[in-house]
Formats: structure tokens, C-alpha cells, sequence
């Protein structure tokens, strides 16, 4: 039986370790969940892009488990401002108009290929992850995050989601200054059913485990969905304030999602 007493959070340090990371990532989005992989991904079994040179990786590492993976049991994608920069852009702006957001001089943190090993999905692991963004955004002087979260894996289908869709339209579109909004060519309206016709608390609950972390803490959405035939998803923009991310918030952020990954999503 894993002993969570042992793990610890810090960012890869080596070639080696992002690698372990982009494994356990396929394991996450390939094998357990519905995403399509590349010839190459599923020949070297690992995910991983052109942004990964680029960015910093978070993980959880449990020590009793050095001969898999290295240990790495969690991982977070970070880009920052310098990384996209070397990278040509942030991952989110192929499907996002993010470019307000980075004109008014913001210190920005990209968040994406965030994963958890199945038998590691509990309160401690996930305390973990959000403490070391917590303290990589308060080294870093980030003023705000964002980033493409799935709604749905395995799925394009926007009739099946509507409601979820409608939902975070009405009660979590960001404010204007905030709001990134979907490219024209990959747009899709998320204003398909009228407010009254949901019951909000009902919706809420068949969102994935991540989506209903950020909502709980005041993450908001950009403006419009986008199908993602890569993944065989359909995204939302995710916007967060990092003043949102003090350790109250941590704290409360990672009991919920730990409670909704523990008891399965709906």
C-alpha cells in the first residue's frame, strides 16, 4: 500500500524526468481516457509537443516507486511568458484570442496537461500539486493564469454537453478585459439553452473533477468552445486571477477536487 507520508512536490530537472512526466500523461489521456495519439506518441508511448522544451513541469514524485517512471505519479504543464516566447506562442492561442490579456503587461502562467495516476487521485496528491503552483506563481510574480481545460475526452459532440456548456456561459463567462474568445474558424456558441431552463446545481455536478475545481475557487471561461479532433475534446478557456490562489483557496481547492476525484466523476 502507497504511503502519500513520502511524496513530495518540485518542478523536472531533468530530460529524463519530463519524459517519465510525458508518459504517465499518455497512460492519463491515451490509454485511460479517449484521446487520439500521434504514430509517434503511441510508438514511444509518452505525450508530448513542441511546447514541452519550453515549459516547466510540476510533479509528484513518490519515492517508493523509483523504478516506474522515475517515481512520478502527478504532473502540471506551466508555460510562461519567456517559454512562450522562445516557443512562438502559448499553446492556448491555436484555439483562443488570448492577445488582451498579455498586452496589459501581465505576468501570465499557462496551465495544461494536468494528470494524476489512478491510484494516486486523493486530497494529499492534489494539496500537493496546487501547493507547488501556489508557490511556483508567488517566486514567479504570476498576475494570472489560464488555459485550455476538456470538458469532455472522447467525445466532440456539443448536443451531448450543452447544458454544461449553457451553464459555464451564464454563470462563468469572464469579464470583458478577461475574456479570451475562441478563433473564428473554430468557434462553437455555448449560449445553446436559455438560463432558466437549467438547474444549475444539477449541471455542475457532471462536470469533470478539474473544471469543478476551478469554478469552486472563481475561475472563469472565455468566450466560446473548441473542438479539439487532436484529443477528441471539446475545450473551454479557463481564466484565474492568481490573487485567487492564496493558501485558503489552495487548501479549499484541493478538498473538492480530491472529494470529486475519490468519489468518481458524475
Amino acid at each position: 500500500m502507497t504511503s502519500l507520508d513520502t511524496l513530495h512536490v518540485r518542478l523536472a530537472e531533468t530530460k529524463a524526468e519530463i519524459e517519465a512526466a510525458q508518459r504517465i500523461r499518455y497512460i492519463s489521456f491515451y490509454e485511460e481516457s479517449a484521446a487520439i495519439p500521434t504514430p509517434a506518441m503511441r510508438t514511444e508511448r509518452r505525450d508530448f509537443d513542441d511546447f514541452d522544451a519550453y515549459a516547466h513541469h510540476l510533479i509528484v514524485v513518490d519515492p517508493a516507486r523509483k523504478q516506474d517512471n522515475l517515481g512520478i505519479v502527478g504532473a502540471y504543464r506551466m508555460l510562461t511568458n519567456e517559454g512562450a516566447q522562445k516557443a512562438g506562442r502559448f499553446y492556448t492561442s491555436d484555439e483562443y484570442d488570448i492577445s488582451h490579456l498579455l498586452q496589459a503587461g501581465n505576468r501570465v502562467l499557462e496551465m495544461g496537461r494536468s494528470c494524476v495516476l489512478e491510484p494516486y487521485r486523493s486530497m494529499a496528491v492534489l494539496q500537493l500539486l496546487w501547493s507547488g503552483i501556489a508557490r511556483f506563481i508567488s517566486e514567479h510574480k504570476i498576475d494570472l493564469m489560464f488555459g485550455c481545460a476538456c470538458v469532455t475526452i472522447g467525445s466532440t459532440d456539443v448536443n451531448a454537453i450543452a447544458e454544461e456548456l449553457s451553464l459555464l456561459y451564464h454563470n462563468h463567462l469572464a469579464a470583458p478585459d478577461l475574456c479570451p474568445r475562441a478563433v473564428p474558424n473554430r468557434y462553437v456558441n455555448m449560449n445553446i439553452i436559455p438560463r432558466d431552463k437549467l438547474d444549475a446545481r444539477r449541471v455542475f455536478l457532471k462536470f469533470a473533477p478539474l473544471i469543478k475545481g476551478y469554478l469552486r475557487v472563481g475561475a472563469m471561461v472565455g468566450d466560446g468552445a473548441v473542438i479539439d479532433p487532436a484529443f477528441n475534446s471539446i475545450d473551454v478557456c479557463i481564466v484565474m486571477p492568481t490573487y485567487m490562489i492564496t493558501d485558503k483557496y489552495v487548501r479549499h481547492f484541493d478538498v473538492q477536487i480530491a472529494q470529486d476525484l475519490v468519489q468518481g466523476d458524475e
